[in-house]
């Protein structure tokens, strides 16, 4: 009987996250906030029903895959061309703040005056962890005030998608450096050469554009385009050491202007959404630990979320500025870029896996990423 138990977790994680993700949609907040909680609540933290096990891991690994492949099926490349400079400026000095400042609020607060290459290591990781952006929640948020297609909205857009790419880059960096047998420049060189390679399937892919929408009602290709995303993503990972994410989110990039993204997102979107996204968010809830979040813990998530609001609304902020923004269009920009959501988690699971991120550290990131969630819609609409 106990080997059937599976399928007890993921009932209890479908309803849960259903249910919650429900609720936390009436008070006009993200469902993901809903199936975070939904993790935290049915997890050790609170009812204990649920705890991590293999089958739990592995889905979870397979829907954050499909997440990031749907996200980018959903970016629009002709709108990030249209502030292509200022998005990079903004996405850049973006990164840059929040990067440093998680670095230093980490460093300062645990592992102050130490010189281990370890204790900086991770403290780079949580600075890594804030660098990220929420592009469906920022894009959910614009479109409800009609401000989408606004010379602010084009902005934030293609800086949130710009600035996951680098802050999914400095993630391999960081993570490679875990193995210090690993050489920087080693390291370098593969990430080199997996953007060529990456770069050179792009090209492909554009070369038989019109082959490939000649299928696009077809019902196989879905079955060879999610093919195609688990051995990029296998790639990623095992030849070049970089997340396996980054594979994922450039070939859905990559077929994003094609005629068969709807047909593929459309077909991928049920599973995803219905199984193995409910189970990757669910897993990240699992892993709270509310008994570690003592006094101190409690102060330096305080700190961590002060931060995470702080960094990306100067530093993006500062990018618009230099980009010949008014100061009213700098601060919306600013605070559009805020909410962490789902990409954050991911990268926070991927250093949890890689022991760059104890499970003490947990609590405090989802912390940031439901605060900032919650906040970033309420201030968009009050600043803009």
């Amino acid at each position: 009987m106990q080997e059937y138990g599976y399928l007890v977790s993921v009932a209890i994680i479908m309803l849960s996250t259903k249910i919650l993700g429900d609720l936390t949609k009436k008070v006009s907040m993200p469902q993901v906030v809903g199936a975070l909680l939904a993790g935290v609540i049915v997890g050790p933290s609170c009812l204990g029903l649920i705890a991590e096990s293999q089958f739990i891991t592995y889905t979870a690994e397979i829907g954050v895959i499909l997440l990031m492949f749907n996200a980018g099926l959903d970016t629009d490349i002709n709108e990030i061309k249209k502030n292509s400079l200022a998005c990079i400026v903004i996405a850049l000095v973006g990164v840059l703040f929040p990067l440093l400042g998680g670095t230093a609020c980490y460093y300062f607060f645990f592992e102050a005056g130490s010189t281990s290459f370890t204790a900086v290591l991770r403290a780079v990781f949580v600075g890594v962890v804030l660098t990220a952006t929420s592009v469906s929640i920022t894009v959910e948020a614009l479109r409800e005030m009609g401000k989408l297609e606004g010379r602010v909205g084009n902005a934030i857009l293609g800086a949130a998608v710009i600035d996951d790419i680098v802050g999914i880059i400095i993630l391999t960096i960081v993570s490679s450096m875990q193995d210090t047998d690993v050489s920087v420049g080693g390291v370098l060189v593969k990430i080199t050469a997996f953007l060529l390679l990456m770069a050179l399937l792009g090209l492909v892919l554009y070369k038989f554009r019109d082959f490939i929408d000649a299928n696009a009602r077809k019902q196989r290709i879905t079955t060879y385009v999610v093919a195609a995303c688990l051995l990029i993503a296998f790639a990623s990972e095992y030849f070049f050491g970089v997340a396996d994410i980054t594979g994922a989110y450039l070939l859905g990039l990559f077929l994003s202007r094609n005629e068969i993204r709807e047909e593929v997102e459309d077909k991928i979107r049920r599973p995803s959404y219905l199984f193995f996204s409910p189970i990757f968010f669910a897993s990240v809830g699992l892993k709270v630990e509310l008994s570690g979040l003592d006094g101190s813990m409690l102060l330096f998530s305080l700190l961590l979320l002060a931060v995470a609001i702080l960094t990306k609304i100067a530093g993006c902020g500062l990018g618009a500025r230099l980009c010949g923004f008014s100061s009213h269009e700098a601060l919306s920009v600013g605070v559009g870029m805020v909410s962490r959501g789902e990409v954050a988690l991911i990268v926070a699971q991927k250093g949890y896996a890689m022991g760059l991120m104890s499970a003490a550290l947990f609590p405090p990131v989802v912390l940031v990423v439901i605060a900032t969630t919650i906040i970033t819609p309420i201030v968009l609409k009050k600043v803009m």
